[in-house]
Parts: structure tokens; sequence; C-alpha cells
């Protein structure tokens, strides 16, 4: 059955930017596009690399199965370490208090049993099939995020010049026809003005294209925060590349889409729900939404963040307190865009006799109707060229409906 219960660091300067060898995928410009609606669209998607646990993430606290099911993985539904309760079947880890926040305050949507077409468990395949948009690894040497972009309408609610891949490199989902200028943090020693000067006068001399690279380089760097290095942990790390997300769409003349990958979600032994690793994971990940809604400002309005992981660990705990490779996983919306304060899910239940192959939570609800759903509705992308170019092969999956308030 469908689940909708109601709401029951700093960055581098210009020369960090140059020293850490950022890259511009291209420097072309996607065209402004104009809209007689008072919308700004902004869209940033999220993959968690390395298959999120679900059921940590969003318990099933009230399915009569998970605590068994679980063992020395289950969160309590009350007392130390209990599940933040979300009305009804579901809970929120305790390590995610902001998003929990946003989640009462309608800006975030829960959305469980959820999977790509994939059914192996292949990091590597899974993620390929996550961001090229097909039901194959192989399916497309380009990524539906860019797909999607090229397709954006001459006139209508979406604005936007390039893409902003933040990130040591530019993803798959991020590839193909349209622009895409990329940024990581780094901590080589910057290059002097007089350095950068002379680049400008020899590019300008002898490499137009240089210039023009190095120009669009340098107006990337004066959107960004002054300062700093992403060092140490995943908690300074997600909220530095989430802070640099956030400040470069909410300028005017910023992009409009942007993507953010963050690693480490393989969590195979001593995975911690509640106090160990995964726990420290989750924590990054909430301050690295609230860096996001801080930077954005009140461009967050007009904002849906999607995150999504390549696929699901197994319901139960292995012999080292971790999990192994799964199929369906758990996956939310959030920002002031999104119709939240809900968990949507056609629950298939944890009793033995209702995981896939005896070990996974079955699937139930196809990604990429969640994701047509928000490029129709938030974007403006038609029907047929979500089923025809984004996702090819996805005719009959039809795009998911009143995720947007």
């Amino acid at each position: 059955m469908r689940l909708n219960p109601p709401t029951c660091g700093s960055l581098p300067t210009r020369r960090g930017l140059l020293a850490a060898g950022s890259t511009l995928a291209a420097a072309g410009l996607m065209p402004r596009i104009a809209s007689a609606a008072t919308r700004d669209p902004r869209f940033v998607f999220v993959i968690l690399r390395g298959a999120l646990d679900g059921l940590a993430f969003l318990p099933a606290i009230g399915d009569p199965a998970y605590a068994a099911l679980r063992g020395p993985l289950a969160l309590p539904a009350s007392g130390a370490g209990a599940a933040l309760p979300l009305g009804g079947l579901f809970g929120l880890n305790p390590n995610l208090p902001f998003l929990k926040g946003l989640f009462d305050a309608r800006e975030a949507l829960m959305l469980h049993a959820v999977a790509t077409p994939y059914r192996e468990r292949s990091h590597f395949d899974g993620q390929d099939v996550l961001e090229n948009g097909t039901p194959s690894p192989n399916g497309s040497g380009t990524g539906w995020l860019n797909r999607a972009a090229a397709l954006l309408p001459s006139a209508g609610p979406a604005r936007g010049r390039d893409l902003f891949a933040c990130g040591a490199t530019v993803p798959l989902v991020m590839r193909g026809p349209a622009p895409v200028m990329s940024w990581s943090p780094g901590n080589l020693r910057a290059p002097l003005d007089d350095t950068v000067m002379r680049l400008e006068r020899l590019y300008g001399e002898r490499d137009p294209a240089l210039l023009a690279a190095l120009t669009e380089s340098n107006r990337l760097d004066a959107m960004l925060p002054e300062g700093g290095q992403a060092v140490g942990g995943p908690g300074r790390i997600y909220a530095t590349l989430a802070a640099a997300a956030g400040r470069m769409l909410a300028r005017p003349d910023g992009p409009r889409i942007a993507t953010l990958a963050l690693d480490g979600w393989d969590t195979h032994a001593a995975e911690g729900p509640a106090s160990g690793r995964l726990a420290h994971l989750l924590k990054a990940l909430d301050d690295a939404l609230a860096a996001l809604k801080a930077e954005l400002g009140p461009a967050w309005g007009d904002t849906v963040v999607a995150v999504a992981t390549e696929f699901g660990r197994t319901a139960h705990a292995n012999g080292t307190d971790g999990t192994d490779h799964g199929t369906a996983a758990a996956a939310f919306l959030a920002g002031g865009a999104v119709a939240g304060g809900r968990v949507v899910a056609d629950w298939p239940g944890l009793a033995p006799a209702a995981l896939l192959e005896g070990r996974d939570l079955r699937p139930t609800t196809d990604l990429r109707a969640v994701l047509k759903g928000v490029l129709r509705d938030h974007l403006g992308l038609p029907d047929r060229a979500l089923a025809d170019t984004v996702f090819p092969g996805s005719g009959g999956v039809a795009p998911m409906r009143d995720l947007l308030a």
C-alpha cells in the first residue's frame, strides 16, 4: 500500500581553485530561459556512493518483523538512540535532526523501497545505471541529468547556465552535450597573482579557448566563499561541497542544476546506525543539508534536492555487525519547493516471505518515476522527452505526481 502519513567550512580562493587543478568541462553557456512566471527553480542531485542502508536511514519501526530482522542494527522506537518519529510506520535515524526539522516544516519527503532497474549487486554497475538513466550499466555514455539539461525548453520556468559538478570528478550523470563546470576543494599551494596575470596574457596571445576557460574559472571562483580547504573527515568534506553548490546556485547569474557525489556508504562491518560509522556519515549528510540551505538563502524556496544511492543493503545484519549489498533502498527529496512532511512507500513488509531472495528489502517504487516527476513538474520537461531521451526505455514508468508544493 502507498503510505502518505501527514506531518505525523570555507572554500578556496581563485588561487586555490587554479592550484587544485579544477577544470571546466565546457565554458559555453546554456541560454537563460525567459519565463512569464516568477519561478527560478534550482535542482541538486546528491549521490550517496557505496549503497545506503535504507532500513538504518528510515527504519520501519512499526513493522512487526523489524526488530528481530535487524538484530544489533535495530533502532529503538523510544529511549536512548531512538528513531525520530515521522508518524505511522517509519522513523528517521536520530543523527538527522536537521532533516527531521525539514520534514516537520513540510520541506522534506521520504521515499522507501525504491530502486533503479538494476538487480545485481556491483557498485560500479549500479552507479552506472543510477547515473546513465538506462536499465543497463553500458546503456549510455552520457548522464540523464545532462541530457535533461540539454532539453530544457526555450521558454518556461527553468532557467540556468552551465551545470555545476561539485566534487573531485564530473560524475557520469553530468556528462553529455550540455556544458558543465566543475569544482573540487584542494590543498595545493596557490599561485601568485603575478602568475595568474602572466597566464592570462599568454593565453590571450596564443590560445583564446584556454583564455575563455581561465576567465570562466575566475568568474566561478568569485562566486565561491573565500579561504579554505576541505580536509578531515566526511563531515567537513560533505559540508564544504554542499556550501559550494549552494553559493553557486544562489547567484542570480549562476547555474541552476548541481550534483554532489558523496563517498563512503559501503558499510560491511561495524555499521553502527546509532553511534558508529554510519551514524557519523548520516550526521555529515545532515550538516551538508544545513550548509546547502544556508548558502541558498531565499533560493531554497524554489529548490528541490534529490538524494539517492545505487542500491540498498541486506535487510539483516551480517556476521560483522554490518550489511552487505542489497536491492531496495530509501531516498528523499528536500527543499522549499517540495510537498514534504510525508513518507511515500508502497511498503512490501519485512516478514521472511516478503524479502527479495530471502535477504533484501523488495523494491516497489522505480526511482525513475520519482526523478521524472521532479524533472517534469519542477524543470518543465515533457513526458515524451523524459521517456525517450532522459530515461530511454522507461515508457512504462509514469512520472510520480504530487511531489512539489
